[in-house]
């Protein structure tokens, strides 16, 4: 008699799902991801509060940045894991569209779990998304405006890519102050893209619509005592080392003296150590110290009979960037004086903003640098501000390196959605149904928008389809008057490249995920316990 028991392949404990199960699983983690995170889309979306788990812990943030909020919760799911990944690519690559690209990953695999159970094969679905996507490229790139030539024009264009990223921050109440900033701050680049030579200090007090661009670059530290509080034609050594008293630093060693005499001998030594390190210091021409470490009160005194503005305990990306924006390098020994390259500016002061000194830095070689200076009433607001100006920052650069720009509110994706509705209407098979759920997709970016803002999405939607399908190419939602109105009038305007890394960024990743036909979950490893000997 044959056994009909069937052979176990896996280790024990180790999963496996197969075929529909599997592809479930995968449309209902994308799903919940995607319906999560869609109520912050959009120029009224809400926001969350992201709360730490660690203990003793009262971190919170209040933000509606979609790849922010997509990192700091935890995920199971596969498919929810690759649309955060995806998150973080865009924000990455364009600094925006991070919640966009989610929503609409998520949307896709909601229409092809529908398709799917109209037994249309996940290939067949494939096909028709890539014939989507192409078309939508195109009549994306075919609407395209690039004012480049006109500088007037494209610094205006610049302000109103600006102001719509802002318009769905918590800066959108000040978002022409901030775009200004933005664009002031982006133009002084001169097209590098170099957004290190951009320095962003947060300053807790008066009002966000108190903060400023400063042309130079500011550090947030003071000078040491009896020091000169500025320099003129100041030489700038950046150094990481050990400014503390030189101790034999090995761990478990102990000296054994004596009499109280040779303890002031040690004393003695260390500090004869620590004065030959600031005279080698000193012999390199330098008028002004900044150490990465701390600076002890004995070299301090050094410096400041030298003449020499010491500054200790610079964070580390404040002094990478200083070295790039001075033109120095950071150094850790001082023996070859003539191998080392001292940073240079016209001049450093101290400048008060609220009740802090800190140090300006003007006339540096890297002409382009400059710190914008964000002020707030909380931690939490100066948070979510940096990071709002950090997606402008990096839009406005994507946009200066290709100059193209895109309409907003809902015109890009709704002249998408029609261009491919119209290719459908020709196309034999069911590809053509697959194409169509690729459009569907795409308009219901636009209805989350008009969903969030508490307008009425099905009138707005379908007086926008009718005016692009009629040849009104600019036509898009207008969320402070709650209906459809010219784009280019309103001066919603905003990045291809940021709009065209959303299309294809998403399409990607839910073609991936629908792929899939089988997940395997291997067996969690066992701790093996040591009971030690009897």
């Amino acid at each position: 008699m044959v056994s009909l028991n069937p052979v176990r392949i896996l280790k024990n404990e180790a999963e496996e799902e197969k075929g529909e199960i599997a592809r479930m699983s995968l449309f209902t983690g994308a799903t919940v991801i995607g319906d999560f995170i869609k109520s912050t889309l959009g120029p009224k979306g809400m926001d969350k509060i992201l709360v730490s788990s660690q203990r003793n812990s009262d971190q919170i943030q209040v933000t509606n940045d979609g790849a922010t909020i997509l990192k700091s919760i935890g995920v199971d799911n596969p498919a929810a894991k690759i649309l955060v990944d995806m998150s973080k690519v865009q924000d990455d690559e364009v600094g925006d569209g991070t919640t966009s690209v989610t929503v609409f990953a998520s949307e896709l695999l909601k229409q092809a779990e529908k398709m799917v159970e109209q037994r249309i094969h996940p290939q067949t679905i494939i096909t028709g998304w890539r014939k989507a996507t192409n078309i939508a490229k195109e009549a994306l790139e075919a609407a395209a405006v690039d004012n480049s030539a006109n500088t007037e024009e494209f610094r205006k264009d610049l302000i109103n890519i600006a102001c719509t990223t802002l318009s769905s921050k918590i800066l959108a109440q000040h978002k022409e102050h901030f775009a200004k900033l933005a664009v002031d701050a982006v133009l002084r680049l001169r097209g590098s893209g170099n957004l290190s030579a951009i320095q962003v200090i947060k300053k807790r007090g008066a009002t966000l619509a108190n903060s400023f661009l400063d042309t130079g670059f500011l550090l947030d530290k003071k000078p040491g005592v009896h020091q000169p509080h500025k320099v003129r034609d100041a030489k700038v050594l950046i150094a990481n080392t050990p400014m503390d008293t030189d101790k034999i630093k090995v761990f478990g060693s102990k000296v054994r003296v004596d009499s109280m005499a040779k303890i002031a001998e040690l004393e003695v030594a260390e500090k004869e150590k620590m004065k030959d390190k600031v005279d080698k210091i000193i012999k390199h021409g330098c008028n002004v110290f900044i150490n990465r470490q701390l600076i002890y009160n004995y070299p301090e005194q050094l410096f400041a009979d030298a003449g020499i503005m010491a500054i200790e305990h610079a964070d580390f990306d404040g002094i990478e960037r200083l070295a790039l924006v001075l033109g120095g390098e950071i150094v850790s020994t001082f023996d070859n004086p003539e191998l080392v390259k001292l940073g240079k500016c016209d001049l450093i002061e101290e400048v008060m903003i609220g009740e802090d000194t800190l140090l300006r830095f003007s006339g540096v070689p890297l002409g382009e640098a400059c710190t914008v200076v964000i002020r707030g009433a909380t931690q939490q607001i100066l948070d979510e501000a940096e990071r709002s100006l950090h997606d402008a920052l990096c839009v406005l650069t994507a946009t200066v390196r290709e100059s193209k720009i895109v309409y907003g509110g809902g015109c890009s994706e709704i002249l998408m959605a029609v261009a491919v509705l119209e290719s459908a209407a020709s196309t034999p098979g069911k590809e053509a149904v697959a194409m169509e759920c690729f459009a569907n997709a795409l308009l219901l970016l636009p209805t989350y928008i008009s969903d969030n803002a508490g307008y009425d999405s099905a009138q707005l939607i379908s007086e926008l389809k009718a005016l692009h399908h009629n040849g009104n190419k600019t036509m898009g939602l207008d969320m402070k008057e709650g209906k459809a109105s010219c784009m280019k009038a309103l001066g919603i305007t905003e990045s291809l490249a940021v709009k065209r890394q959303v299309l294809l960024s998403a399409a990607e990743a839910a073609e991936m995920i629908l792929r899939v036909d089988n997940i395997l979950r291997s067996a969690p490893r066992k701790r093996v316990q040591d009971r030690g000997h009897c």
